[in-house]
């Protein structure tokens, strides 16, 4: 577990966010439109703590309890200089279930001891994580915008202020959006204030950087803890206020419940540093205190941090609504952030306030479930996050873009919605079902992208007022024929022979914390709905109100030659405890329709075989990123898979008529004879050798293989190496960007191999430009091969030396002519072959081999993609045709002989890192490859057909959205901005006029349509009146004076 320790810092780096201000300051009488604004960027540090490690205990015990634990089994493992560390906090006297201990003498035999201890869960290191803020213009940023404010590193061009003109004479203009003055007003909040309900009662926690004691904008602080020892409960950042801000603000940039009861916790310090154990001391008062709602404008990759996994996990147990930002990874998928990622959290995205999905929002799936299942659907739902007014620092408003500014925008509707609802109805499952069910959805956006929709307040409200405990599904239905909502299930049919296409959908349970399901059955639709196979893997356990449901849709041999619809439906029966208190148990029997488009099985050569199986990333172990540039992003945590950070080239090859699948199972589980190619792509994982024996035989059989790799080179893992105080001693990276000792293994069998230098650069390929981002190149290659080459520079002597790049990334030392890219023909009784046939008899039967050494470019989010030389190199691979632009490209014949044009030496396994603990190749025990695991048989459940009638052919319908003059009973309820003072009450300060009215009838309870409507016909008519009143006085001045102008003017003439 020793490499898994340097994963917990992830949590506590700040989510980043993106300020809009006219001049990028934050002056209270600053607005916010699209002309000028800026974002909020920042650069991060981590580090061990000096001999600290995180104690968790298996249940909370009294601090003498815990320090006689701690000691009973130091004692007997013969170590005494230790000490627990004293945390000054408000929790400090309550039982816990952690301690931070300091090891004077960091003994292995310490950490052992404490671990085998019967009450002790797990020992984890304390880290601390520093960053550091900067504001950028947005006008200096690039054609993509400044709202891309993942870790990557990427650079802006700069623009000048002011624009030049065209050759034509015209200069470009923008439209300018006009931006809400209240974000309350936009959701319909002070329709709900109209009625009492402003949030009086309810309890929300705010985890961030502080508040000022007297700021202005709030008047029911109830309690400020700091949670760093500085000592200080004051915000110096600005991030803190402003998120309390659109949570409960009393004045100016309205909050929406202004009468919730505040808890402002401070768990940064002013120079932007945390620790976990922090956050973990700062849960359990939240615990203790009872808090209704946290907001968490945090988050990181790691979901397998286990102490504050399973922290978030009890929250929600203890009926803690946590609302959680995804994050602002966006635009590239499957960046997804913790804990929003988790099935407990409500993880919010963020949307411009023209209902687009905004570039910085992180996109899903979770990778929680990769590599044997596919990911979960988040965000759960989307609210405006882009340029949003909140509360500043200095006592007036500033606006923020980003979803840790969604998320205070969920957690204050949440808590308004809480204080009008009956408290039984408060759970995390209720709520979450009331926000999901409720959400309006928005158009030409996928379910990874925005959930189950836009945040809808009133129909939410509405929802809850009615709430019956009841269980529920996300997504409600499958229809793997619906686009654009439900990418990628509906960029690609189904088909006999295919791997089996995987759905998760989370099971969300409002009858009670804890239940389990009981059965599940498959029910499809005659008369072809038998021809569709739906095997289910499940969590039993539902806990915290929540578990997932796997389902994988597989075509049986009779749809072989079948095209068109099948429809069924999946009934999951859970059992729960009644929450109410009674010791009753409470069933539910859910109907998940699905619907399916089976196609006739494709010809082999438009099939493509994707390695999901051989790819590692972080949690885990310590994979860093491929490209070395980006030490702002050092980890690999995107999953290398088709649907998330290789999404567009997956688009790309949709789109030239190629069937891709993805392989969860190692290579001895598939039949390649069905696929034309399998594609490697940045493989971090090593091969069984049933695996190389296995592929051997299929290329000779005819399968291609069509390899992108990366670089690796053991001097240049130990200059990205940390140390880990719960070993003592230095750990490097697992392996480089790609496992290229694994990769020459399999390759070897056709004498090509990858070399240990790292190039980069900038250069042509058949007219295209590319940009080589730290990647490998080629040692050895057959002569009868073709070889491309391409001038680069040595980056990893760079990076070693010390040397700094020049400008655009390249290095100044001289290039060098690499070679890249190979393409050979592997049937061996063919030497002379010329590779560039066609089809015919005189096609060899064995497949071919393309090589490239980068697979950067094949990335979205890349400068320069190479989507067209995959398509060549498929061209290649599966037509034995070699396209024009690679002809021309290859080094002559007489270079081709020298394989080895630059000197290089063929790259070995690092010593020291620990690969072995996280593959699924190696044994744990570093002797070597384990056996080859049984291929995974999962039983598909029994077709019970039924006779649908035609009202059950249709999927799930969504929930209507609710009429507000149905909640405040009167016409007029699209105000653009709330009363003065309205969250007092409907009756409370009645003003005149309309407003009074129908505060007065709402007061009532009754709707009184009509006598809402006289007031209003009566002020049109009376405006209408008073503007043509206003233009016959203008009009008689106008002509008075003009007379008496008219008349001066002759007289001057006159004279």
């Amino acid at each position: 577990m020793g490499g898994s320790k340097m994963k917990q810092f992830i949590f506590l780096g700040f989510m980043l966010v993106s300020l809009c201000t006219g001049e990028g300051t934050f002056d209270e009488n600053t607005s916010c439109n699209a002309t000028g604004s800026s974002r909020v960027d920042y650069e991060y540090s981590t580090q061990v703590v000096g001999s600290e490690h995180i104690i968790t205990f298996k249940g909370y015990f009294p601090r003498s309890t815990r320090e006689n634990y701690v000691s009973a089994a130091l004692r007997n493992a013969g170590v005494f200089n230790w000490t627990i560390t004293q945390r000054n906090n408000p929790a400090k006297e309550y039982p816990s279930d952690f301690d931070v201990i300091l090891l004077e003498e960091g003994d292995r035999r310490a950490l052992d001891a404490l671990r085998d201890h019967p009450a002790v869960r797990r020992v984890t290191a304390q880290r601390q994580v520093q960053r550091t803020i900067k504001y950028v213009r947005e006008e200096e940023c690039g054609p993509a915008g400044c709202l891309y404010a993942g870790w990557r590193s990427h650079r802006a061009r700069a623009l000048r202020s002011l624009r030049l003109p065209r050759e034509n004479g015209f200069t470009s203009r923008k439209l300018l959006r006009t931006v809400p003055r209240q974000i309350t007003s936009v959701l319909k909040a002070d329709l709900l204030w109209s009625l009492g309900v402003t949030g009086e009662g309810i309890k929300v926690a705010v985890f961030d950087t502080g508040l000022a004691r007297h700021h202005p904008h709030f008047g029911r602080v109830r309690e400020r803890t700091d949670w760093t020892g500085e000592n200080t409960l004051d915000d110096a950042l600005g991030h803190g206020t402003f998120v309390a801000g659109v949570i409960a603000s009393r004045a100016d940039c309205l909050g929406f419940a202004p009468d919730a009861d505040l808890h402002i916790f401070r768990v940064f310090t002013d120079n932007q540093v945390s620790y976990t154990s922090w956050f973990l001391d700062a849960f359990n008062y939240a615990i203790m205190r009872k808090i209704d709602v946290l907001n968490l404008s945090i988050g990181g990759p790691d979901f397998m941090d286990h102490p504050f996994v399973d922290k978030v996990w009890e929250l929600s147990a203890n009926k803690v609504i946590m609302v959680s930002a995804i994050g602002n990874d966006g635009p590239l998928y499957g960046t997804l952030n913790n804990p929003a990622d988790q099935m407990d959290v409500i993880g919010v995205g963020g949307i411009g306030f023209d209902d687009r999905i905004a570039k910085f929002s992180s996109r899903g799936m979770t990778t929680w479930e990769l590599p044997h299942g596919y990911g979960r659907m988040k965000p759960d739902i989307v609210t405006y996050g882009s340029g949003v007014r909140g509360s500043s620092v200095t006592g007036g408003c500033r606006s923020l873009s980003g979803t840790s500014v969604a998320s205070p925008v969920v957690a204050g509707a949440i808590a308004l919605l809480a204080s009008g609802v009956p408290r039984q109805n408060l759970t995390p499952a209720a709520v979450k079902q009331a926000l999901c069910i409720t959400a309006r959805r928005l158009p030409g956006a996928n379910m990874f992208e925005q959930g189950h929709g836009k945040l809808d307040l009133i129909s939410a409200y509405q929802f809850l007022r009615e709430y019956e405990p009841q269980a529920s599904l996300s997504p409600p239905y499958i229809d793997l024929t619906e686009c654009q909502y439900m990418w990628p299930y509906c960029t690609q049919p189904l088909y006999y022979s295919a791997q089996p296409t995987i759905a998760n959908v989370t099971v969300i349970n409002g009858l009670g914390v804890s239940g389990h399901v009981t059965e599940v059955n498959w029910h499809p639709h005659l008369p072809h709905g038998p021809l569709l196979s739906v095997a289910a893997d499940y969590s039993v356990i539902l806990w915290p109100w929540s578990g997932w449901l796997a389902l994988s849709f597989s075509v049986l041999e009779g749809g072989s030659a079948f095209d068109g619809i099948v429809e069924g439906h999946v009934n999951v029966t859970i059992e729960s405890h009644d929450e109410s208190g009674e010791s009753a148990m409470r069933n539910a029997t859910l109907m998940l329709p699905i619907r399916a488009r089976i196609i006739p099985v494709p010809v082999r050569s438009r099939r493509l075989l994707w390695d999901q199986y051989h790819s590692l990333r972080y949690p885990g172990g310590y994979f860093p990123r491929d490209d070395l540039r980006a030490k702002h992003d050092p980890l690999d945590w995107h999953a290398d898979h088709l649907h998330t950070n290789f999404r567009d080239m997956y688009r790309r090859l949709r789109d030239h008529g190629f069937y891709l699948e993805v392989m969860g199972t190692p290579l001895t589980c598939v039949d390649t004879s069905l696929y034309g190619a399998l594609l490697l792509v940045d493989p971090e994982d090593e091969y069984f050798p049933e695996e190389m024996a296995a592929l051997k035989k299929s290329v000779d059989a005819g399968l291609s293989l069509v390899v992108f790799a990366d670089w690796y080179n053991a001097s240049l893992l130990r200059h990205v190496k940390f140390y880990d105080e719960n070993t003592r001693q230095w750990w490097i990276p697992e392996t480089g960007g790609a496992n290229v000792p694994a990769l020459n293994d399999l390759l070897s069998m056709y004498q090509v191999a990858l070399g240990d230098r790292v190039f980069e650069g900038s250069f042509k390929l058949g007219g295209h430009p590319m940009y080589y981002a730290s990647g490998t190149h080629i040692h050895s290659f057959p002569e009868h091969g073709v070889l491309v080459t391409a001038p680069l520079a040595d980056q990893g002597q760079q990076i070693m030396s010390g040397e700094k790049p020049g400008e655009g990334g390249t290095a100044s030392a001289r290039t060098v002519d690499v070679p890249i890219l190979g393409l050979l023909q592997t049937d061996g009784a063919t030497k002379d072959y010329t590779n560039n046939t066609g089809a015919g008899d005189n096609m060899p039967k064995a497949g071919r081999l393309v090589v490239y050494g980068d697979s950067s470019c094949l990335e979205g989010g890349a400068a320069r993609s190479c989507h067209w030389l995959l398509l060549a190199g498929l061209q290649y691979a599966l037509a034995a045709h070699l396209p024009a632009a690679l002809r021309d490209a290859a080094a002559p014949r007489a270079r081709q002989r020298d394989v080895h044009i630059i000197p290089s030496d063929l790259p070995k396994r690092a010593s020291g890192g620990r690969l072995h603990a996280y593959s699924r190749v190696l044994a744990p025990d570093e002797s070597g490859p384990r056996p080859a695991p049984e291929c995974p048989r999962l039983e598909p459940l029994p077709a019970r057909a039924v006779h649908a009638p035609p009202a059950a052919r249709t999927l799930a319908p969504r929930h209507p959205p609710t009429d507000p003059r149905t909640i405040v009973g009167g016409s007029e309820t699209e105000g653009t901005e709330p009363a003065s003072r309205a969250w007092r009450g409907a009756g409370a300060g009645a003003g005149a006029g309309a407003g009074a009215g129908a505060g007065a009838a709402a007061a009532r309870g009754g709707s009184a349509p009509g006598a809402a409507a006289a007031p209003t016909l009566a002020s049109r008519a009376l405006t209408i009146l008073a503007v043509a009143a206003l233009v016959y006085c203008l009009t008689a001045v106008w002509k008075r004076c003009g007379r008496k102008l008219r008349r001066r003017r002759l007289m001057s003439l006159a004279t």
